[in-house]
């Protein structure tokens, strides 16, 4: 998708009220209805509305700042612009012929609201995954100004209740037709919607009340976690607005994979190689663990793919442990010496069938060749 910004012609600290002056302008002009047979302008005129439909919503806004466009991506900012709401979020028939459809409704933009949330990934090694670890992450939220403190005002003395809407942002508009008496409200032109006059903005956050900035926060991962398990940290998100609660940080968990060991859930398992001769007459082998190694008996005449069960000892939660499992796969010798050679033809010899014991593999096999 295009930079909204760059589709609207506007610069990243615009304001709300910048938004949308500039969404009015460009939507009269390329207006299908204006602009009939001309491909471009339809073109030109989603883009106008998948823009808008971003920057018009402030929690959408900072996932764009935050994250960028890939975000958005396969449909992920919400209806591609054209939804049941109007245009891009945006109602320009109601705007355009005022504001008809928001008949009745009434706003409340001094309510406190709540801030954004944010998403973070945080790659763990294999072992970190298993027995925990603390962690810093690197995360950038948008916090209060601290130059103005949150008013977006230079001098706070100076920002005053709209005397036109009252502080509501809304004008309530009443007119007789022909159907009775009809109330409509539209957004206030003195302020902008915002419910307040700013008579000199503030020189760091341009009269938003907030600013980014970039803040390690310390994760403390337990032991056992899973690939994309999330971890919640309340009121580690983007600022609350008007008193509003801070936003919360969620931490996807991403978790390497190992060369040797694997996992499922708190069990662990892995391929153990031994020699033909512990397969065939048995021996002790060194058993890894996540912590050791481990005596381990393998009894004789055990085949490639046998598994053995280590209770205990796999991945460690809260709840319970988890086993580990190895499977047997026995090693071919080659490059043997000629004594070896003849060693293993006078085995043969006495043991009648180097592959006897595959001739059961072959019996079952014998209904797909008849």
């Amino acid at each position: 998708m295009k930079n909204p910004y760059e589709v609207l012609e506007i610069g990243q600290d615009a304001s709300s009220a910048d938004i949308k002056k500039a969404y009015r302008k460009l939507a009269k002009k390329y207006h299908p209805d204006l602009n009939p047979d001309d491909e471009t302008a339809t073109v030109k005129f989603q883009e106008i509305n998948e823009a808008y439909e971003i920057l018009s919503d402030p929690q959408k806004k900072r996932r764009y700042d935050t994250y960028g466009s890939a975000v958005f991506e396969n449909g992920a900012a919400g209806s591609g612009g054209f939804s049941s709401q109007g245009f891009g979020g945006f109602d320009i028939f109601g705007d355009f012929f005022g504001d008809i459809f928001n008949q009745g409704r009434s706003q409340n933009i001094k309510r406190p609201r709540k801030g954004g949330d944010i998403q973070q990934v945080l790659n763990l090694s294999f072992k970190e995954a298993c027995f925990g670890i603390k962690k810093e992450v690197q995360v950038r939220r948008e916090v209060e100004c601290e130059t103005c403190h949150g008013s977006g005002a230079k001098d706070s003395s100076k920002k005053h209740t709209c005397d036109k809407c009252h502080g509501t942002g809304v004008i309530n508009n009443i007119s007789q037709t022909p159907f009775g008496t009809v109330s409509r409200q539209t957004t206030c032109d003195k302020c902008h919607g915002e419910g307040e006059i700013i008579e000199e903005k503030c020189d760091v956050c341009h009269g938003q009340g907030r600013v980014y900035k970039s803040e390690k926060i310390k994760v403390d991962v337990p032991s056992g976690v899973e690939n994309d398990s999330v971890i919640r940290i309340v009121g580690k998100g983007h600022a609350g607005v008007n008193g509003g609660p801070f936003g919360d940080l969620y931490i996807i968990l991403k978790i390497e994979d190992h060369e040797i060991f694997k996992r499922d859930g708190l069990d662990i398992y892995y391929e153990m190689p031994i020699s033909f001769q512990t397969a065939t007459l048995g021996g002790n082998i060194d058993i890894p663990t996540l912590t050791t190694t481990q005596e381990y008996h393998i009894p004789e005449g055990t085949q490639t793919g046998t598994r053995f069960k280590l209770k205990n000892e796999g991945i460690k939660s809260n709840k319970r442990q988890g086993d580990l499992y190895f499977y047997v796969k026995v090693i071919t010798p080659t490059n043997l010496s000629k004594e070896q050679k003849e060693k293993l033809k006078e085995f043969a010899k006495v043991s009648g069938d180097v592959v006897k014991e595959d001739k059961n593999f072959f019996e079952k096999l014998k209904d797909l060749f008849d």
